[in-house]
């Protein structure tokens, strides 16, 4: 049963730079730390100042995060190092490989005093193409929005991600690609031609700007050149639509991020009846919100539109969406849902997508057909940790959770 979901809050605090401020309590994760709060942590400890940046190139440059194999620091270094910071907070305890080459882990995160079969769970996704290799990560446990036709949301909210824990969910995907290793043996061609993340998406398992402050951190270390040094511009936060956090990113984001609307229908009734979090605002609060995002930002917005077979893909359906496309600086990624058991939703059948975006394109609106992804393992949002829970299976991504799936035009 799907829980009561929240009412909309973002989180309060957001940092200044990377994730955590030097005048902050320093953190012990590796992956929450800053050039600067590492070396704040280092002298700490008796270690010089440039150590941090040095301990910084080894996890993210090289991709070491055994102590004792960062040769140029002292043996006393070492050993506190090992002793005093943790590197991986999480264990991988599923991993599954599809034949399209998407990847995808379930990661178990530490949490003291609780046994591991009680710990909480997320899921992160390796999706690659021809010349792109993209990590969706999460950014909650659980999720508080409840849309109906997506699993992340089954069992409501439990926790916030750190900045640290996504900034470790890329980590590992681009890990799992140098050693080229997927669940079942090598990932073939995809880590032999291309071994490195050269995207971010947001559209894991939570909603990122309810967790503002630790999204915002991760980013900045995403991009960071010192972090893992992907282009802003290559990186999507989606959201089902929070408008004074769309405005809050807009002021305090610095970087050319994408935004995604999650919109998935055309008119505020219909939207109230798949998104519970929608009784909060209407599609044009949420719309005059993404054009003040362009006003300041200069992106254009994606309206992420999943498509339920007799519930939003009538032509009618489609005249309505263009109207709202075309009243701002938007394109349209239209997803086909995939069933998931235990969800009342059917996937749409082809010609009538296709007949969706012609009527979209007829009116001027820039619109692309989503591809499926990982289809014959359980890549929707959510379902992986479903199923590992004892729940039902479904379709891959772009079902039971279409935000897991991946747009054309936040890769570009």
């Amino acid at each position: 049963m799907t829980s009561e979901p929240h009412k909309p809050k973002a989180s309060t605090s957001t940092p200044t730079a990377g994730t955590a401020r030097a005048g902050d309590a320093l953190p012990r994760h590796i992956f929450s730390h800053t050039p600067e709060t590492l070396s704040a942590w280092c002298v700490q400890r008796g270690m010089p100042a440039f150590r941090g940046a040095q301990i910084l190139e080894w996890v993210y440059q090289k991709g070491v995060i055994d102590p004792a194999a960062m040769t140029n620091l002292s043996a006393h270094d070492r050993q506190t190092l090992a002793r005093e910071m943790d590197f991986l907070t999480g264990q991988i305890v599923q991993r599954q490989s599809a034949s399209d080459g998407t990847e995808k882990l379930l990661i178990a995160w530490d949490q003291p005093g609780v046994g591991a079969e009680a710990r909480q769970t997320t899921e992160c996704v390796m999706i690659p193409s021809d010349d792109r290799r993209t990590a969706c990560v999460s950014s909650q446990v659980g999720c508080p929005v409840g849309c109906k036709f997506c699993a992340s949301g089954l069992g409501g909210l439990e926790s916030n991600l750190s900045s640290g824990r996504i900034v470790e969910q890329v980590w590992r995907l681009r890990e799992m690609l140098r050693d080229g290793q997927g669940a079942g043996g090598p990932v073939s061609r995809f880590a032999r031609d291309f071994p490195r993340i050269t995207n971010v998406v947001f559209m894991g398992m939570g909603e990122p700007l309810a967790n503002f402050a630790n999204v915002l951190g991760a980013v900045r270390t995403i991009c960071a050149l010192w972090g893992h040094g992907i282009s802003a511009r290559k990186v999507t936060i989606s959201t089902v639509g929070l408008p004074a956090a769309i405005e809050r990113l807009a002021e305090q984001c610095e970087l050319p991020i994408t935004l995604a609307l999650s919109l998935h229908a055309p008119t505020d009734a219909i939207r109230r009846e798949l998104i519970p979090w929608a009784q909060y605002s209407t599609i044009r609060q949420l719309l005059d919100a993404c054009a003040k995002w362009f006003a300041k930002t200069g992106r254009e917005i994606t309206l992420e539109y999943t498509l339920l077979r007799g519930i939003n893909d009538r032509p009618e359906h489609a005249e309505e969406l263009a109207h709202l496309a075309k009243s701002l600086r938007a394109n349209v990624n239209l997803i086909r849902y995939n069933e998931n058991s235990g969800l009342p939703f059917g996937r749409p059948r082809d010609e009538d997508v296709h007949d969706f975006q012609r009527r979209l394109r007829e009116a001027s609106v820039n619109s692309h057909i989503r591809a499926s992804r990982g289809r014959d393992i359980a890549a929707a949002c959510g379902q992986l940790r479903h199923e590992a829970r004892g729940g039902g299976g479904g379709g891959g991504l772009g079902g039971g959770g279409a935000e897991l799936t991946i747009k054309g035009k936040a890769q570009g």
